[in-house]
């Protein structure tokens, strides 16, 4: 079949999302697909050191088109960027015609893949990620309008979870019989254990974006109150970077916490092998990549009872769950895997197993190729493509939609 994903991400690619997005694309190519993605960047240089930037790498296999975010960098004009990214769409079915195109996030990239998907007559299969089920919709009328007509229009929804799609259904009212369920995955041929326990300070792992929102501000109050000997490591960049390590300076941490910044992916894998422990005490996710990379990477996790976490983790049996924000009570489940090897290793090698049996980027990528097979030759209903221009948050910062 001929794809068209089109992605919202920034390279370097910092975000599970962007890792999610090129493994996606090498599997489809692997099954013999055709596939374009038409890729968002930031190209400010303000903006690339948040949320990094640039025109996207090449992706082997894929035709790859970067399209930078010019309206949304202009004062969050997302309505031209959306433009944009449809008219690019339509250039490259005239070029090649589409059977399927899949965008990644519901706005802004599904409602530009949806609009043209109806202009074109294509088949359109939108992934619900993060924000949109967690506050997009919930900003304004111009991005609530525009989720429900992607939810309601859309020839197929993706979706990584139960509680997430809840959360959606909440916001938005989209059904639940709406979504096809599709967890996260993971390369479970890159990322394995490393040698396991070893003698000194028990290794504490963050990694993702430095963001409150994920819990960073948490995880470093947490380590004051933490037990046991351990160092920790704060891996990746975002908006909280230089708060993060203000706070960590004015909690007296000292040596025992080092921010590494952004790390390549090609280097992860041998990142959580450095590691033990992984921390992970987000308020919300669509579904956590990084928290499956560590369970594959033999590593016990440490994390929340948050929408998209408690569809890949129990408590106590594959994982240690929190109440998000409940610092006294990270803190807690920290100590007791920096003082208990026997409970961490037990937990690690659950998550382990689970990790390889259900994550696996084969069984994932066949299942999106299913819902391709399903919907090819619909057409749908037209959308209206008008929306009202309301004031929104997010205008001013729009990297935080």
């Amino acid at each position: 079949m001929r794809v068209c994903f089109v992605s919202r991400r920034y390279f370097p690619a910092i975000s599970g999302m962007s890792i999610y997005a090129a493994n996606l694309l090498r599997e489809l190519v692997g099954q013999g697909h055709d596939v374009t993605m038409v890729s968002q960047y930031y190209g400010d240089p303000l903006r690339r050191a948040v949320y990094g930037g640039g025109p996207p790498p090449p992706v082997s296999g894929v035709r790859v088109i970067g399209l930078e975010a010019l309206g949304e960098q202009d004062g969050g004009d997302f309505e031209r960027d959306v433009e944009t990214m449809a008219a690019t769409v339509a250039a490259e079915h005239a070029r090649s015609p589409f059977d399927v195109i899949h965008a990644q996030y519901g706005y802004p990239t599904g409602w530009a893949a949806l609009i043209a998907a109806r202009r074109l007559g294509v088949p359109c299969v939108v992934s619900i990620q993060g924000g949109d089920g967690h506050w997009v919709g919930s900003c304004c009328e111009t991005h609530r309008l525009a989720m429900v007509r992607v939810t309601e229009g859309a020839d197929a929804l993706l979706i990584g979870g139960r509680s997430f799609a809840e959360e959606v259904r909440d916001r938005l009212g989209t059904p639940i019989n709406r979504f096809t369920f599709v967890p996260g995955a993971v390369d479970t041929t890159r990322f394995t254990p490393g040698e396991g326990w070893r003698a000194g300070p028990v290794r504490i792992l963050y990694h993702g974006r430095v963001d409150r929102r994920k819990g960073v501000l948490d995880f470093l109050r947490a380590l004051t109150a933490t037990g046991g000997d351990w160092i920790a490591t704060v891996s990746g960049i975002g908006p909280d970077a230089d708060t993060a390590r203000t706070l960590a300076a004015e909690l007296g941490l000292g040596d025992r916490v080092r921010f590494t910044g952004y790390a390549e992916y090609e280097t992860v894998p041998d990142l959580y092998r450095a590691h033990d422990v992984f921390a992970s005490p987000t308020y919300a996710e669509g579904f956590s990549n990084t928290i499956l990379e560590a369970m594959a990477a033999g590593l016990a996790v440490a994390s929340c009872r948050s929408v998209g976490v408690v569809d890949c983790l129990r408590d106590g049996e594959n994982g240690v769950m929190t109440a998000a924000g409940d610092v006294p009570a990270h803190a807690a489940a920290l100590t007791r895997l920096t003082t208990d090897h026997a409970y961490c290793g037990a937990l690690a090698a659950a998550a382990l197993a689970e990790a390889r049996a259900t994550y696996s980027w084969t069984a994932v990528g066949r299942q999106i190729a299913g819902v391709y097979a399903a919907v090819r030759g619909a057409t749908g209903a037209p959308v209206d493509e008008a929306l009202p221009i309301t004031p929104c948050r997010f205008r001013a910062e729009p990297h935080l939609l």
